[in-house]
């Protein structure tokens, strides 16, 4: 029985028309469109330069709001949003110190979580004794990560280590971010699938891709495209042919995070926060270390490459991620309503994609389901 057969009769009827949860969900499309992401690893959820000490905000993963601060030290903290007393979000409150003092009745907040300050009548009775959950914090690569799972985990299970972003011979990386209305599984799909070669005929980053490698190891999937990188008309005048062999790219679905690798010299790594089942958020980190002056031989020297990322970031690449934002978005909204229709995908690295999505949220939920 073909795939598309057997699919089709494996449609759900969702109450409301709605598309199915991940329990309703009768196969593979529903299922990953309805996973969540499994919250034992590090997610990254804002610059480090975007939050000055006494600031607070809000961050969300999976639904979840989390109020992120940097004290007055200077030390981030990261605690479940509510005020114990009330329950109104801390994250409208302020930082006092190195304290989180909720807006409504002054209830002040240390580093561990715990109330130490109320500054109004206890009525005589004695100070109470609460405790709100707290999550790790750390930064690296520009970024603040937090690790919203089991925090007995967060030392075993380590950010990504990226050794050329790091040391005093680091290539340069100016970070991008999108916030896309669309299921994170719609932007893994996308990152490493390259028949969408046609969305980019503007920009021409990646052309004739043939899938030579395709490939599950455990928590990652690895594919391999023979392809032409980097033949824009302008960003392709930056490109060192010479040095680099731009005919193929390696890639990785490096549960919950993905990277591709050309040559060695031309990288990136995409980092994903899931806010809720129609909202991502994604960090770029591109990286290079064989771009040259345009019509000459010479390369860029690593001291300059910051500043010219900074001018091609807005010129070159946020323009072509944005293509693939409205892409994913108008998928999004594309399944909503046609959940029920038959699943016709032709790439089999797609295939193991959504698997490992669907299998690392199982995990979750028995997890969650045995304690």
């Amino acid at each position: 029985m073909s795939t598309l057969t057997e699919n089709h009769q494996q449609v759900s009827t969702s109450p409301q028309g709605r598309p199915p949860s991940f329990s309703e969900a009768k196969n593979r499309r529903q299922k990953v469109r309805a996973a969540g992401m499994n919250p034992d690893y590090w997610y990254p959820v804002e610059y480090d330069r975007a939050l000055k000490p006494g600031q607070v905000i809000e961050v969300k993963f999976w639904k979840t709001s989390i109020a992120l601060y940097r004290g007055q030290n200077g030390q981030l903290v990261a605690l479940k949003n509510r005020c114990a007393h009330r329950q109104l979000k801390l994250s409208l409150g302020q930082v006092e110190g190195d304290r989180l003092v909720c807006c409504y009745h002054g209830w002040g907040y240390n580093q561990e979580g715990k109330v130490v300050d109320i500054p109004h009548d206890l009525f005589d009775k004695p100070m109470p004794v609460c405790k709100i959950g707290i999550y790790p914090v750390k930064v690296r690569y520009g970024l603040i990560w937090i690790f919203p799972g089991d925090s007995t985990l967060a030392d075993k299970r380590q950010i990504p280590d990226i050794p050329d972003l790091e040391g005093k011979d680091r290539w340069a990386c100016v970070p991008l971010d999108f916030t896309w209305k669309a299921h994170h599984s719609m932007i893994i799909d996308n990152v490493s699938d390259f028949t969408h070669a046609y969305l980019h005929r503007q920009y021409r980053p990646f052309t004739d891709a043939k899938l030579t490698k395709c490939e599950e190891q455990g928590d990652r999937v690895f594919v391999s495209y023979d392809t032409k990188v980097g033949t824009g008309k302008v960003s392709g005048l930056f490109v060192d042919r010479k040095r680099v062999n731009t005919n193929s790219m390696k890639l990785c679905y490096e549960y919950p995070y993905q990277w591709s690798n050309t040559d060695s010299k031309i990288k990136h790594w995409c980092f994903i926060l899931p806010i809720d089942e129609r909202t991502t958020r994604t960090f770029f980190l591109f990286y290079f270390d064989a771009l040259k002056i345009p019509f000459t031989q010479v390369r860029i020297p690593q001291w300059l490459m910051t500043l010219v990322l900074k001018i091609a970031n807005p010129l070159l690449i946020k323009p072509l991620l944005s293509q693939d934002g409205i892409a994913v978005e108008a998928e999004q909204q594309g399944y909503e309503t046609h959940f029920n229709a038959p699943i016709i995908e032709l790439n089999p690295a797609v295939h193991l994609f959504q698997l490992l999505t669907i299998r690392k949220w199982e995990e979750h939920l028995a997890k969650t389901c045995s304690k």
